[in-house]
């Protein structure tokens, strides 16, 4: 597949870019596309501007990625086939339903998907697979995003909604999980950009999500408001799993926490290595 891809609708260039496993397309090109207008980037910042939605999250919704121009290679927003239907939305068009259908075309398993969460899942298996992960593995690695969805949608609940904050409570967990917060963590198996927990073992899987769903019961139980009394569970419950990683230390007589990494040689090859010795 290619990294970089042109697609027409209606005469008019979307560009596009394949990114985390799914089709991105250029955000003002869905603008002109819909409105006809000379001025597409000033049309996008009057909709951020009027629209509260786009005010307070155009940071999840949009990701500047590098597209090739006639000037060269430029870092542009792009938004995913979810974040063009919010973009959608808020351009009063006749346009809007084929450009759906036309989005249904080009971006069909993501559209699919969002109708149908079992889908995601089942397609997320077999990247995984594909990957070179075992069978074992991957059922803890989805339930771990199950795990984390939750305790997130409850972070939502309490009046807490910044990617900062979600990034610190985060932190706060795994510290008090690890003895590390995720940025520690990554440098401590050499990661750079890749996601941390695609290089965890069985075990650092099974504690990640053990803080993070003891934090959710804690949460609702105490029926935490706002940020500080989120905070305060999110810690209580990474000690939880913190103490029941110590303990596990003392009785395997080996750190829980690992260097290793798959970055070179998949999950599944490493695993039936280690069976051999």
């Amino acid at each position: 597949m290619k990294e970089n891809k042109l697609v027409i609708f209606q005469d008019q260039k979307i560009r596009r870019k394949w990114f985390n496993e799914e089709w991105w397309f250029v955000a003002v090109d869905i603008v002109e596309a819909l409105t006809n207008s000379k001025d597409p980037n000033g049309y996008l910042k009057d909709i951020r501007r009027r629209d509260e939605g786009f005010k307070e999250g155009w940071g999840q919704i949009a990701t500047p990625l590098e597209i090739t121009t006639k000037g060269g290679k430029q870092k542009i927003n792009c938004v995913s086939t979810k974040g063009a239907f919010r973009l959608i939305q808020s351009i009063p068009s006749k346009k809007a339903e084929p450009f759906k259908q036309w989005l249904a075309k080009v971006g069909y398993e993501r559209v699919q998907e969002i109708e149908n969460p079992e889908l995601a899942q089942k397609r997320m298996k077999e990247l995984y697979k594909l990957k070179g992960y075992s069978d074992e593995w991957i059922e803890k690695r989805v339930r771990g995003i199950s795990i984390r969805d939750e305790l997130t949608d409850e972070w939502k609940k309490r009046n807490v909604k910044t990617e900062k904050e979600y990034a610190i409570l985060t932190g706060e967990i795994s510290k008090a999980t690890f003895g590390m917060t995720p940025s520690e963590y990554k440098k401590f198996k050499g990661l750079k950009k890749e996601n941390l927990r695609d290089h965890m073992d069985d075990l650092e899987l099974i504690f990640s999500m053990l803080g993070e769903r003891v934090s959710t019961e804690i949460t609702k139980n105490e029926d935490a408001q706002g940020y500080d009394e989120v905070e305060n569970a999110g810690k209580r419950g990474g000690r939880v799993a913190g103490n029941a990683r110590k303990d596990t230390e003392h009785e395997l007589g080996r750190p829980i926490t690992s260097k290793e990494n798959y970055l070179i040689e998949p999950e599944k090859k490493k695993k039936l290595k280690h069976k051999k010795i």
